[in-house]
């Protein structure tokens, strides 16, 4: 089977939509599965990859740091024409997502696609609530005009069926847990960034208003008058609030910026807990990753995370935007040691029975249905 992707993020962009398509291409060249990526080009972004075919774009005046492709229609259908897929995924429900629904229709090729960010919830942190019903009328047309639907948690599936979104399945997602694993020496990250309290707090995302951060930085501050000195948090992202978060944090908060996978996995295996307090999530990859590495999330009861976590067993959910709630839940576990192992090794169980090469082969299962039921799978050359 040959494998056609279109998405308007891929690597090196840090993002779960890029994370997950890197992940899922590199599955693909191990079991030597034939794929083609067509995405946006990136700044400084040196393209190794002969499977990826990178696409002039521009930013999104929304999202600066996401591009915007510039179609080149002789390129793709070149491309297309050369490859010869059996099977078209658009990843994402914007301009490469509309080239790529283009190119399956002209061609004949089967479609399928994946829902992996609530583009909904983000409006309202953004003050653009007046555009929800023309994004979902958008949303809905695009993926129903799609043969099926790709969704990464139970959640977003029961949140799309009510908004009359058909054809869908899930397409769960896995961590690595060879990378992210508990170690034995978490003082090596106390000693890189020169920690001393007593226990190691931390948080990992996308640094914007949709991760809930005001309701992050009211944590902090409720758990900072209580425990001082005692707690140090790490604060592992970047994005367009990390200057102001900068500006107005305490002295035991530290910024790491951007982390490579393997510098991530050892934060959050050096810290006591993990809080993450965004509510926009479809699935939540670093709640599940941070699991893996035998740290217990405080989770918000929204979306994909109350999907991953277990309240009172491997993490605990709390109301969205609720910061008491979150507070009085982390002074709860620093308290009792004895609680936050039994959660360390509910976690890392959970952890190990979420495997990508599982979930990944199951998708490959599913494309390989709509390929058999498909009524034709050849290129047409008749332009």
């Amino acid at each position: 089977m040959k494998i056609a992707i279109f998405t308007d993020t891929f690597t090196p962009q840090i993002n779960g939509v890029a994370k997950t398509l890197d992940r899922l291409t590199s599955y693909f060249d191990r079991k030597r599965i034939s794929y083609t990526v067509f995405a946006p080009i990136n700044v400084n972004d040196e393209n190794t990859n002969n499977h990826v075919q990178k696409l002039k774009s521009i930013p999104f005046a929304v999202y600066p740091e996401c591009r915007l492709a510039v179609p080149n229609h002789h390129l793709i259908k070149k491309k297309l024409l050369h490859f010869k897929p059996d099977l078209i995924h658009v990843a994402t429900p914007f301009t490469m997502g509309l080239l790529g629904k283009y190119y399956a229709n002209k061609f004949n090729i089967p479609l399928v696609g994946s829902y992996h960010t609530d583009f909904d919830a983000y409006l309202t942190y953004y003050k653009m609530e007046f555009l929800s019903p023309i994004l979902w009328n958008y949303l809905r047309w695009f993926h129903n005009s799609l043969q099926k639907t790709f969704v990464p948690s139970h959640e977003t599936l029961k949140q799309l069926e009510k908004r009359q979104f058909q054809h869908l399945s899930i397409w769960s997602r896995g961590v690595d847990c060879d990378l992210f694993h508990p170690v034995e020496h978490p003082n090596d990250i106390r000693r890189k960034y020169s920690i001393t309290a007593k226990h190691l707090i931390c948080f990992a995302g996308r640094l914007a208003p949709e991760k809930d951060i005001d309701t992050l930085q009211s944590i902090i501050g409720m758990v900072n008058d209580k425990y001082g000195t005692s707690i140090q948090w790490l604060i592992a992202g970047d994005g367009p609030l990390a200057k102001d978060m900068k500006s107005s944090a305490a002295k035991n908060v530290q910024f790491t910026g951007y982390l490579t996978p393997d510098q991530l996995a050892e934060v959050y295996a050096a810290s006591d807990l993990m809080v993450f307090p965004s509510s926009t999530e479809t699935f939540g990859n670093v709640v599940l990753e941070s699991m893996a590495c035998g740290t217990p999330v405080i989770g918000a009861n929204a979306g994909g995370v109350k999907n991953i976590i277990t309240d009172n067993l491997n993490g605990k959910l709390c109301t969205p935007k609720c910061a008491r709630e979150f507070a009085d839940a982390l002074f709860t576990l620093l308290k009792d040691s004895t609680i936050r192992h039994e959660m360390s090794q509910s976690a890392r169980s959970y952890a190990l029975s979420q495997s990508w090469d599982r979930i990944f082969a199951q998708l490959l299962n599913d494309y390989t249905e709509l390929f058999d039921h498909s009524s034709s799978n050849l290129l047409r050359v008749d332009m």
